[in-house]
């Protein structure tokens, strides 16, 4: 009966077609908007992930995300310091600063001032150059991105492309000359601006003076502390907010996920993709059935129970859910490697394809029902009249 069902289904080749493109087109839309909302919520706390050797964050109380910068007084990093279990304490500077252009513009950047002993945050791969670099004077590094496009210097010949950043190229950065020693390359960030390293002495003369500069303390806990009890520590000692690496991220996601409309637009693509796929899948997995009543009449007739149909039925459902949703998924996939490097924020994650596996099962589940509910009550009589 199994090879009955298979017959019938790729037997009316148009309503095959139009089922598995109904299902594809849905799994392909709710697919690629989950990956590219995911995508955008990783570049949210991008800067977070690439500052991977520190355990915990300890910033103002108020601070919400990661670039939501209320700057601290210095001495809070030596208290922070004396909290027992801290094994080591770093400062760092981040802030928005102006770089001008060759062209007489300027660039805003975001500009990372690293602990001048230790140089612990700095970007995670290095292109060209090294970070020990930034100790000579007047050094940045710039990242990839940046150097490449919006922190480009003018064409050499008139007319021509712009030419990307190269070490040993300067930047004027707040009025003050800046060496690019080496090009990096980190993740993306939500507000896609250069970002630029310096040392945490330098980054202050950039900034405008202020009697507050340290953005964040950056602490490792000692071998053997749990960092979340270490967070609750520092907390009760200093009154200031300490997160973990991983408490960081998901404060920073939810900040964007309360304060912006980028969760309910992305929600409305996803729902539209469901209720389209819905209508042209079950509509015409319904019209199928129909026409192939007569069908399930005569074996109605011959003695196949509504067991033996429901089997059919759900047997058919199956094969096009499953060919629908490997053809959305792969056309995601697709888009995603295409797109990878470019300015889409991409990124499939299991746990998408498995929602959008089960928005498909559950499409094509309730297109059967309705098939299931007409032949169930299809009398076998029907292959006799007319």
């Amino acid at each position: 009966m199994n090879s009955v069902a298979l017959k019938m289904l790729f037997g009316d080749t148009a309503k095959y077609i139009g089922i598995v493109m109904g299902l594809t087109f849905a799994s392909l839309l709710m697919t690629q908007q989950m990956s590219i909302f995911v995508g955008l919520m990783s570049r949210t706390f991008g800067f977070i992930s690439d500052t991977g050797l520190p355990d915990i964050w300890v910033m103002d109380p108020k601070v919400q995300f990661v670039d939501d910068l209320k700057p601290m007084q210095d001495t809070q990093l030596q208290r922070v310091r004396s909290v027992e279990g801290v094994e080591w304490a770093m400062p760092l500077y981040k802030g928005l600063l102006k770089a001008r252009l060759d062209d007489g513009g300027f660039q805003t950047c975001n500009v990372v001032g690293l602990d001048d002993a230790t140089l612990i945050g700095g970007p995670p791969v290095m292109v060209e150059g090294r970070l020990e670099d930034l100790r000579r004077a007047d050094s940045v590094i710039v990242d990839i991105e940046g150097a490449t496009d919006k922190l480009a210097k003018q064409p050499d010949v008139p007319g021509g492309p712009k030419r990307p950043l190269r070490v040993g190229d300067t930047l004027e950065i707040n009025d003050k000359r800046a060496i690019v020693v080496g090009i990096s390359r980190g993740t993306r960030t939500f507000l896609s601006q250069p970002t630029v390293y310096t040392t945490y002495s330098r980054a202050i003369t950039y900034a405008p003076s202020e009697r507050k500069m340290m953005s964040f303390v950056l602490a490792k806990a000692e071998p053997g502390v749990d960092p979340m009890e270490l967070c609750e520590r520092i907390t009760a000692t200093t009154g200031l907010q300490a997160r973990t690496r991983d408490e960081f991220k998901l404060q920073t996601v939810g900040y964007f996920l309360k304060n912006t409309g980028i969760p309910i637009n992305f929600g409305i693509t996803v729902v539209l993709g469901f209720i389209v796929g819905m209508a042209i899948a079950g509509q015409t997995f319904f019209n199928f059935t129909q026409d192939n009543l007569r069908h399930f009449g005569t074996l109605k007739a011959m003695g196949a129970t509504n067991l033996t149909l429901l089997r059919m039925i759900l047997l058919q459902a199956l094969v096009v859910g499953l060919v629908g949703y490997g053809l959305g998924v792969g056309l995601a996939a697709a888009f995603g490697y295409l797109t990878e490097g470019g300015n889409a924020a991409f990124r499939l994650m299991w746990q998408v394809l498995a929602i959008s596996f089960g928005a498909i099962a559950i499409i094509t589940m309730l297109s059967a029902m309705l098939s299931i509910i007409k032949v169930v009550r299809l009398e076998p009589a029907i292959v006799f009249k007319g």
